[in-house]
């Protein structure tokens, strides 16, 4: 569900007008309703009522400060993979203690980083960094509380370039190491391990390959706390997807059903749970809004060049992945529709969104919006071809507001330097 809806044949972001931010702030921008997110996020919370937990948001699905505040504020934890989205956790207000740092490839200066600002826990994904980690933590006269990252070798049936617990993905170590490992981790002087940590990819559709794999993880519980390890916390990463068509035939998993798996998988366990949902919070709760510039003539079909392109909206051309596109001004019902080819300006054949989607006929400084875009668009973005950062607005009831400007042309220039001797 999300807080985009048509009115008076207006679509609208909640009790905002699309078009109203449109004429206002310039097209084309992002989108985000902030009922949706906290709606989202309450899901997740409510699902896992009843037993110990804490829903971390995965900032990688969406960084923006006024998200992150919105959600902070209603009780969200942060998870972070970098030490500039640890920066922005704790500037939107988050305390350290409920921001949990991920990431194959944690540096020395991340790690110092979170051990002097505050963190729940690291994720450590392999043995040298657990090693790096214990020194950094050992010089700065602390302890550094871990989990270890488990790759159970369970397909999550989704994009080969999101699946993340295969055996030969680069993520964790494989679960049949974790004995020598943890036993490695507890040698180590400056660490505390605290549980375990494992996340097998994003936009699963199916139930099914979470609970394979956390089954693996309840025995791998059982059989750690035997060697004398203390497993209070399991990570359970996030992945849950969502529908990119209004229409689709594909319907993941509710929160409500996957809370229910988690509860029964982890029964008499005596465990905190700690989720990272990302996609689920923001995909659906933000729209990108772009104008049609030409309606061109290709000989057998016609394309719909529009203002935003693949640097604005990456996941088309990177994952063939699909988004719902609707005009902003609803068409009358039974009005005749056409096959476009709906592309972008940027100088690449790969800057196509869609081909042969049909839609009511649309004419040039027509708005459309992309649905499903509040996560992995906005951050992905770039100034490929120097187009600048496009604006993101957060909408609230009757009032929106721009938590993101459009840089100017100088601005953005203006970020490099000319060495003197040219």
């Amino acid at each position: 569900m999300d807080h985009f809806l048509y009115r008076d044949g207006q679509l609208m972001a909640e009790d905002v007008p699309v078009a109203q931010i449109a004429a206002q702030v310039g097209t084309p921008f992002y989108v985000y309703s902030s009922a949706t997110l906290l709606r989202h996020f309450a899901l997740f919370d409510d699902a896992l009522s009843g037993i110990d937990h804490l829903v971390c948001f995965a900032m990688k699905s969406n960084s923006n400060q006024a998200v992150l505040k919105l959600l902070g504020d209603a009780g969200a934890g942060m998870d972070v993979v970098s030490g500039g989205e640890y920066m922005r956790a704790k500037a939107a207000g988050v305390s350290g203690d409920k921001i949990v740092f991920s990431g194959v490839g944690k540096t020395a200066d991340e790690m110092r980083l979170a051990l002097e600002g505050g963190v729940r826990q690291f994720n450590v994904e392999s043995e040298p960094e657990m090693e790096v980690l214990s020194a950094v933590a050992t010089s700065m006269g602390v302890e550094a509380p871990i989990t270890v990252r488990v790759n159970p070798d369970v397909d999550a049936k989704t994009h080969e370039k999101i699946s993340t617990g295969k055996k030969g993905d680069k993520f964790g170590i494989p679960i049949e190491r974790a004995s020598e490992v943890y036993a490695r981790a507890a040698a180590l002087p400056g660490l505390k391990v605290v549980g375990i940590d494992v996340h097998i990819g994003s936009q699963l559709t199916q139930l099914e390959p979470f609970e394979l794999a956390y089954n693996k993880v309840r025995e791998l519980t059982k059989q750690l706390r035997a060697e004398g390890h203390e497993i209070i916390r399991l990570d359970l990463g996030g992945g849950l997807g969502i529908p990119y068509a209004q229409a689709s035939n594909e319907a993941p998993p509710l929160p409500t059903d996957y809370g229910a798996m988690v509860k029964r998988v982890f029964d008499g366990l005596d465990v905190e749970i700690e989720i990272e949902p990302g996609r689920l919070i923001s995909g659906n709760a933000g729209l990108m809004v772009s104008k049609v510039i030409y309606v061109k003539d290709g000989g057998d079909r016609e394309f719909l060049i529009i203002d935003g392109a693949m640097n604005d909206l990456i996941r088309p051309a990177m994952y063939g992945a699909y988004h719902d596109i609707i005009p902003v001004i609803e068409p009358a019902a039974g009005t005749e529709q056409t096959p476009y080819d709906i592309v972008g300006p940027v100088c690449e054949s790969g800057d196509t969104f869609t081909k042969g989607r049909h839609m009511a006929l649309l004419k040039a400084d027509d708005l459309i919006a992309f649905r499903s875009a509040g996560a992995y668009g906005a951050v992905m973005s770039s100034e490929y071809n120097s187009r600048p950062l496009i604006p993101e607005v957060l909408v609230q009831g009757d009032q929106f507001a721009v938590i993101r400007p459009r840089p100017t042309f100088d601005e953005m220039i203006n970020r490099d330097t000319i060495p003197e001797w040219l």
